[in-house]
């Protein structure tokens, strides 16, 4: 009976102490990662525009070969929606083209309905370092509220690995002798 006890009140600490942690965190996230792509800006900028090539270098919509997709409005361009509904890695959600800077900047705003609801921006520019080499830059910001902005102490390293791993993958595809963007 006292192991129980002391089992409890650990527990019951460690949930306090979280709970006193999670007051400290900020509430909003910013999570950004680059990469230089030996292409020129228009190429790359053409490629990326296109949500549906997602499918080809993004982490998370690979987690689920097999997932549900849907579409609604003209791929690369404001308003086009990419729906998903998956496994449990994968999740459902939606993602919108809410504002296009022709060649230079590609804003996307994700909503998430599972696991949890929640929304975040996730921006994609090109800058142009020669005519031959383009930095991506790709990045998420969003929200949660008290007490799940705990989570913002890992998200870092966790969104940031996923970001890496898929503008490398990116970068590949791009690279290939072979790529031509339509």
């Amino acid at each position: 009976m006292k192991l129980m006890k002391r089992i409890l009140v650990g527990a019951g600490t460690l949930v306090a102490l979280l709970l006193v942690a999670a007051l400290f965190v900020q509430k909003e996230y910013t999570v950004q990662r680059q990469i230089i792509i030996n292409k020129p800006k228009a190429e790359v900028f053409g490629y990326i525009r296109h949500l549906k090539n997602q499918d080809h270098y993004s982490t998370w919509i690979m987690t689920d070969p097999a997932m549900k997709k849907s579409y609604r409005g003209t791929d690369g361009t404001v308003g086009f929606v990419y729906a998903w509904d998956g496994n449990d890695q994968a999740g459902q959600g939606e993602q919108e083209i809410t504002h296009l800077t022709e060649g230079q900047r590609l804003d996307v705003e994700v909503r998430f309905i599972r696991p949890f609801r929640s929304t975040a921006q996730t921006p994609m520019t090109t800058e142009a370092l020669s005519p031959t080499q383009t930095k991506v830059t790709w990045g998420m910001r969003g929200a949660n509220p008290y007490p799940f902005n705990l989570m913002h102490l890992f998200v870092d390293d966790m969104l940031g690995q996923d970001l890496e791993t898929s503008l490398t993958t990116l970068k590949t595809i791009l690279e290939k002798p072979h790529f031509t963007h339509n």
